[in-house]
């Protein structure tokens, strides 16, 4: 982690895609969020790192995003999923999950792969995006996905 982001700062954030030598960062971010156990299910006493790796890197036609710090120069601080919410009639509607280190919460990192998701969707010719499983009390997504113009329908 720089200095930067150990003072609070966030100096620009690169999104690309993810490479499998990415996952020895995002583990740790995984981990650390996975564990808070206020966003995701999985319980880490029964999941090896190798199980959440394969839950979290998936095969195309999913995508997995990085959101690298310093314009890219720097550490992962954050990552997104992107992939079918179903199958067959479904495959047209996209779904898509985040994680952002902690330590880089509340500077951009989310929005900044929400916007990306946002984008790869539409480029990857998903006609629609719906989240599944945003918990009534995770009110910073919330607040996020409102100001891109989602609605609570359930």
């Amino acid at each position: 982690m720089t200095d930067d982001l150990r003072a609070g700062r966030l100096l620009g954030i690169e999104i690309r895609e993810a490479v499998d030598d990415d996952w020895v960062q995002i583990w740790p971010i995984w981990r650390a969020v996975v564990e808070a156990g206020d966003t995701y299910v999985w319980d880490l006493d029964q999941m090896s790192e190798a199980d959440a790796r394969a839950a979290w890197m998936l095969p195309p036609p999913a995508v997995v995003l990085v959101a690298v710090a310093d314009h890219g120069t720097g550490p992962i601080v954050g990552t997104a999923e992107i992939r079918q919410n179903q199958v067959g009639r479904g495959s047209h509607v996209a779904n898509a999950s985040f994680m952002v280190d902690p330590a880089a919460a509340g500077r951009g990192v989310g929005r900044s792969l929400a916007e990306a998701v946002l984008d790869r969707a539409r480029r990857d010719g998903y006609r629609a995006m719906q989240f599944n499983a945003v918990v009534a009390t995770n009110t910073v997504a919330r607040i996020l996905w409102a100001s891109l113009g989602f609605e609570v329908v359930g």
